[in-house]
């Protein structure tokens, strides 16, 4: 065999043992890489997308799914609580919308299995979009292209809202933010993210906080007390879990929210009470951890939350189909 030969050889044997390397390190992290998305039903993301982004779900005919989870402010609205039917104050913080495929439940408190159910709250909320489930179904039968898109993805003469809610929920489904920095450096590329953003996780670690944060969605995947250490003081009139299961071991049990793109999601918490990333990491330490973090590790925990904003959905925003003369128009100033 030739020395050529020999060398190409025992060079790709390195490379390959190297990368193998990496890999297995990347294994080993607490954080997992997150993956693009998979869409099996082109259709149906479309019809959902549209759904998504219609505003005439909605009472008003003003507010669409869009309104809190702001697709171009990193899937939420910056708001402590969103604005609802009539300027009506929200109770909570709206979490983003994005990655929320990953979560293990629905809303700040749970009371949703999946993406689908969700869909479905804020339509019927009196202080959200202030409509109901039959008046939506009402509302899109009056309109020939979404008639015409229902029959073919979904095989149905009359729309119904356990379509409309799954239209939505596949759209949501393709809303993930893959190809953060933190993600080049968990598959090998050790230039993706600073030593001082990589002090910051290795002090992520060390502090206690991937306990809960964790996995491909840097947390979502548990519940967890607001004020497991010290006690968290607050006006917001939520009692998390306890007020889906009724029991008082419940109070304050909050879904952990999921860390991608965090820094464009201010506020932070279920009340926004928190309204910088810096403020919030502070907090975190001495509720859930007991610990004062000093303005430096404060400074490298957030540096390295910053490396998870990861490549933002991209798509054509939507043209809806035409209202028909049956239509409700909409009436966004009316005291009915």
């Amino acid at each position: 065999m030739r020395l050529k030969t020999i060398l190409t050889i025992i060079a790709v044997a390195i490379l390959s043992a190297a990368f193998s390397a990496q890999v297995h390190a990347a294994e080993q992290e607490p954080i997992q890489p997150l993956k693009p998305a998979k869409i099996t039903n082109p259709a149906k993301v479309e019809l959902g997308k549209q759904l998504f982004f219609d505003p005439r779900l909605s009472r008003s005919g003003w507010i669409s799914c869009n309104s809190c989870h702001n697709l171009s402010m990193g899937g939420s609205d910056n708001f402590k609580t969103s604005i609802g039917d009539r300027w009506a104050q929200g109770g909570i913080r709206s979490p983003s919308v994005l990655n929320s495929s990953l979560n293990i439940a629905q809303f700040w408190d749970g009371r949703a299995k999946n993406l689908s159910a969700q869909a479905g709250g804020p339509i019927a909320n009196p202080i959200e979009m202030n409509s109901t489930h039959e008046a939506a179904e009402r509302v899109l039968n009056t309109i020939p292209g979404y008639r015409t898109q229902f029959k073919k993805v979904y095989g149905v003469d009359k729309i119904g809202i356990d379509q409309i809610t799954d239209a939505i929920a596949e759209f949501e489904n393709t809303l993930v933010t893959p190809n953060a920095r933190f993600d080049k450096w968990l598959k090998g590329d050790k230039k993706a993210i600073t030593a001082f953003e990589l002090s910051g996780y290795q002090l992520f670690k060390d502090s206690g906080c991937i306990a809960c944060h964790n996995g491909p969605g840097v947390g979502g995947s548990s519940f967890q007390k607001m004020g497991m250490v010290n006690e968290f003081k607050t006006t917001n009139p939520s009692k998390g879990r306890a007020d889906v299961t009724k029991k008082d071991a419940d109070r304050m049990m909050f879904k952990v929210p999921i860390l991608r793109n965090v820094e464009l999601v201010p506020p932070y918490f279920h009340d926004g009470s928190a309204s910088t990333l810096t403020q919030a990491v502070e907090t975190m330490g001495w509720l859930q951890l007991g610990k004062k973090l000093t303005p430096d590790q404060t400074a490298r925990i957030v540096a390295f939350l910053k490396t998870l904003t990861g490549d933002q959905p991209q798509f054509t925003l939507p043209q809806l189909p035409p209202s028909s003369d049956e239509t409700p128009r909409p009436d966004p100033f009316s005291k009915k």
